[in-house]
């Protein structure tokens, strides 16, 4: 009894090491690559690792999992040969694709309305499924699921396949693809039903991106639901056609917009932290709508050790609300760092458009009235400066994209004639580019252009005159610490200004990246001594936009002045 007793427990314990030792086997798959081999990859996927062993009941499911496998990549004849290295608690499959099923006959077809739609003949063109080309079971089920999906978005409502067949002829390797679809009517926007907005109705409308009796697109309704959260005026917006038309033989889709009014009154806090200005604290108040015609009210209060700024205003929009307003804007902004003590305040009037190019252009015209000690210079300035600007910005990739670029220039003019203190013509251009290799190669470039055609410096306040050096400008050196001095070594502001900024990240880790980088440039009224600075820093793609720690040194520091500085900023790299 004893012995059986332990001969139960031996055989017990053999099975135990037995069943250990199996779910330690290794699986080696030879002979497969490229796309073959990443599906073949998803198929097995599905098997634990702790069921991986080198039994014959394992080699069986390998078997029919890489048949399967293989099957949906038009290879219906593999042959397989396994191997074990029972030392090594090895498997060891070889994998001969043999002949591929290619495609014979190709017959698609579409008929209706649909036939003539660019979009369904452009999508059949791009299809991967050629005559001659090796069949693909996925590709044949993504076309079918393509055809259906840009029917429903193109308002084919009542389409379906007449015929959808893939035949396969193994002894001969050959497929043999059927679509015939037929799309029916195209249905068109019908009319438009607004309900719940306190702004009037033609205000509303003219966001509306189409017309009663358009053709449907089911991208043109995604475009008024943008259109409308883009008003700001509304804390819900809901846009429905009204599917239970379909088949009632009216092919027109009656369209439903269901709104709620946004708050009156919006409040921000925030605060933030950078080498320039040290600790910013924010605070803003913003009244979207104020009234039916949508005119809207914000303001915001800056505080920082230098700087303290608050500025108000008033948009009024125009016919087309999302492209064409007006801005009032009024601030006051009192300025003390390095050798500039500044209080100014200016009133403008903006006329601003969105153009089909994509390009913004702003008309202005603004009041600047500064009080000012600029090194030996304390002088009071008004200037009267009408203008004109143009920006364009795109972006692919979020908070910290993976490509973008933005360009602006901005064109200012005072005289004597107009109320201003001395005669300049002021033009200020960005250019800023971002590209990426893959995933985890970034470039930034930036190049900054500004310019005062004017008699003398000193007839223009600080807030008008150049100074370089800083987080966004020339790393390595102090915060607007790069300008002419007066003859008693104090900054004064430049007329002229250019930099410059080449920058390389590698990412990690994540959302961490490192970044190496050279700026370079200068700010100067007669002759520029160019300027260089260089360094390293860390990268932290946040959600709310590309935290910067740098070290940056200056490579023509003047004597007495820092040979380096960390920059520390928040915010958005375009």
């Amino acid at each position: 009894m004893v012995k059986r007793l332990i001969r139960n427990c031996l055989a017990l314990a053999c099975l135990c090491v037995s069943h250990w030792c199996l779910a330690e086997a290794t699986l080696n798959i030879e002979g497969l690559s490229g796309e073959v081999q990443d599906n073949v990859d998803v198929y097995l996927s599905a098997i634990p690792e702790e069921d991986y062993s080198t039994s014959l009941r394992f080699q069986s499911q390998i078997e029919d999992d890489i048949t399967q496998a293989l099957r949906a990549m038009g290879y219906y004849h593999p042959i397989l040969s396994f191997t074990v290295d029972k030392e090594e608690q090895e498997l060891n499959v070889t994998v001969e694709l043999g002949e591929p099923i290619t495609i014979k006959e190709l017959d698609i077809e579409v008929t209706g309305e649909a036939k003539d739609d660019p979009a369904f003949k452009a999508l059949l063109d791009k299809s991967p499924l050629k005559v001659g080309a090796r069949l693909n079971h996925g590709q044949y089920d993504a076309l079918k699921s393509d055809i259906r999906n840009l029917a429903l978005k193109h308002g084919y409502f009542e389409g379906d396949f007449s015929m959808a067949r893939l035949e396969v002829a193994p002894d001969l390797n050959q497929a043999f693809v059927r679509l015939h679809y037929s799309s029916g009517f195209r249905y068109h926007f019908g009319p438009i039903k607004i309900s719940g907005s306190q702004i009037e109705e033609d205000r509303v409308r003219s966001v509306i991106p189409f017309e009663q009796g358009d053709p449907y697109l089911a991208s043109d309704v995604g475009q008024l639901n943008q259109n409308l959260s883009s008003t700001d005026w509304f804390s819900t917006v809901y846009v429905e056609p009204d599917l239970s038309q379909v088949g009632q033989g009216n092919h027109e889709l009656p369209m439903t917009i269901q709104l709620a009014p946004q708050s009156k009154h919006q409040i921000e806090t925030g605060i933030g932290v950078s080498t320039d200005v040290g600790v910013r604290g924010k605070l803003a108040w913003k009244r979207p709508w104020l009234n039916a015609q949508g005119h809207s009210f914000d303001s915001s209060f800056e505080l920082s050790k230098p700087e303290q700024q608050v500025v108000v205003g008033y948009k009024i929009p125009l016919e087309d609300v999302l492209k064409e307003f007006y801005r009032i804007q009024y601030g006051m902004k009192y300025l003390d760092n390095n050798d500039t003590i500044s209080f100014e305040s200016s009133l403008g009037l903006e006329r601003h458009w969105e153009l089909d190019s994509g390009w913004h252009r702003t008309v202005f015209i603004r009041l600047l009235n500064e009080d000012f000690k600029q090194g030996i210079q304390d002088d009071r300035f008004t200037m009267l400066l009408p203008g004109i600007s143009y920006s364009k910005t795109r972006s692919r990739g979020g908070a910290m994209p993976m490509w973008g670029d933005k360009q602006s220039i901005t064109l200012e003019y005072g005289d004597e004639a107009l109320l201003s203190q001395a005669r300049v013509l002021r033009v200020q251009g960005h250019s800023a580019w971002i590209r990426s290799l893959g995933r985890n190669h970034r470039g930034l470039f930036r190049v900054n252009g500004s310019a005062n055609f004017t008699e003398s410096v000193f007839n223009l306040p600080p807030s008008l005159r150049f100074f370089a050096g800083g987080d966004n400008n020339l790393r390595g050196y102090k915060y607007e610490s790069i300008s002419p001095k007066d003859s008693k070594g104090k900054l004064t502001g430049a007329k002229y200004m250019v930099t410059s900024s080449l920058e390389y990240q590698y990412r990690v880790y994540g959302n961490w990246w490192l970044a190496t980088f050279v700026d370079y440039g200068d700010a100067w009224n007669e002759t520029p001594q160019w300027k260089t600075g260089t360094g390293f820093g860390v990268r932290w793609a946040s959600p709310v936009g590309p935290v910067r720690l740098d070290l940056g040194f200056a490579l023509d520091a003047e004597e007495g002045q820092d040979q380096y500085q960390i920059h520390f900023g928040l915010g958005p790299e375009l």
